[in-house]
């Protein structure tokens, strides 16, 4: 059995472009990029596109991929430092998980091909997770693949699924099992766009990168559990360190696992439980950030059975995870979620891989864990459900 994962924290230096804002490098095999995390980027997003494409020698030639609702939201700062014969033509995803299914790829690419998007063409996804997803898995596929940049307007996706290549959909049979591995050339995450997100969607967002602290980065974790008030008040500056830390800690592990043979199954902490939750609710109860933290509660039942983490440690990560709820109820046959596990898309030969906490920044990774084992953790999970 692998030995546990040692308490870290993220080593990446902070980096500052010509503007000022901070960035953290992506450095992989693949791919090598920045990660801009700071307010006012929207304005600016056309000159920073310019620089990333400073080789063409025609008009950018750029399609945002958007949902109407965001766009209703930031349609002018978006727009306000594109010139006239560069203005972006906007493709619209509506809004949901069920949504995040081929067909809706199928559509998109149709009407690229429709506007004569080639492969100098650039795609924006901006907007949450769902459209940086399929967004991505697009890029990867239209015409053998073309170039896409990042622009996350969620906490969720500007601390964790804006970066580090992983791109898909869903099928009936789970999340995100058909997609690809395709780097976006930056991510330019805009505080800013935090400002009018729903408070459920900060909250969801948030449980990402109280994982990121759980699994890897324990400065992380003393902080949000020290500033829960600040943060969940919107405070700019504590968003901001909390962004910024979760980045590093992805960055970090992306670097030095890019494909998922190893560490970088660690960000997957909670998600078995929580992706079978989601598929047991038909992806309509929950966000996402909400199952995922009640499969992160499950993950350390799990882990306390075992004997990974002491009491103490299971209440302080569990008590950091219940203070940036509340987390939506949802009801489901515990037994159910544990045959949906098997679905799960980090199966190796046919083993469920299930990521442990082995203190505050640390874990490990076991192939071993039996169905009687998750459903005792599952159960204990509804349990913490009726009595918080």
């Amino acid at each position: 059995m692998p030995a546990p994962l040692p308490c870290r924290s993220a080593s990446q230096a902070l980096r500052y472009d010509r503007a000022n804002v901070p960035s953290v490098r992506v450095n992989t095999p693949q791919a090598q990029y920045d990660v801009h995390i700071g307010s006012g980027l929207l304005p600016s997003l056309f000159p920073r596109l310019r620089r990333l494409t400073a080789s063409a020698k025609r008009p950018l030639r750029s399609f945002v991929v958007t949902s109407p609702e965001i766009w209703s939201l930031w349609q002018q700062p978006f727009l306000s430092s594109f010139p006239a014969d560069s203005q972006p033509s906007v493709l619209f995803l509506p809004p949901g998980e069920r949504h995040k299914r081929l067909e809706q790829v199928e559509a998109l690419a149709e009407q690229l091909v429709a506007a004569g998007a080639d492969r100098d063409s650039i795609l924006l996804a901006f907007g949450g997770g769902i459209v940086g997803d399929l967004t991505g898995f697009l890029a990867a596929i239209y015409m053998r693949g073309i170039p896409y940049v990042g622009i996350p307007t969620t906490l969720l996706a500007q601390v964790d699924s804006s970066l580090g290549g992983k791109t898909g959909v869903n099928l009936a049979a789970g999340k995100n099992l058909v997609g690809s591995f395709h780097h976006p050339l930056t991510v330019l995450s805009d505080i800013d766009t935090l400002r009018t997100l729903p408070p459920a969607e900060l909250r969801a967002g948030l449980q990402e990168a109280v994982k990121a602290g759980i699994i890897y980065d324990p400065r992380l974790f003393a902080f949000m559990e020290k500033n829960a008030k600040a943060i969940l008040a919107g405070d700019p500056a504590s968003l901001t360190r909390v962004v910024t830390s979760s980045v590093r800690v992805k960055a970090d592990v992306v670097g030095q696992d890019e494909k998922e043979s190893g560490l970088r199954m660690i960000l997957n902490f909670g998600h078995t439980i929580g992706h079978a939750i989601e598929a047991a609710t038909q992806y309509r109860k929950l966000l996402h950030g909400e199952a995922i933290a009640w499969g992160m509660l499950a993950a350390l039942h799990l882990s306390h059975s075992r004997a990974h983490i002491t009491q103490q440690q299971f209440e302080r990560m569990s008590e950091c995870i219940l203070q940036y709820g509340p987390i939506p109820v949802f009801r489901a046959d515990p037994a159910r979620l544990v045959a949906l596990t098997y679905g799960d898309k980090k199966k190796r030969s046919g083993r469920r891989a299930y990521v442990l906490a082995t203190g505050i920044g640390s874990t490990k990774i076991a192939f071993d864990v039996t169905d009687d084992e998750l459903l005792a953790a599952t159960q204990a999970m509804f349990h913490r459900m009726r009595t918080s």
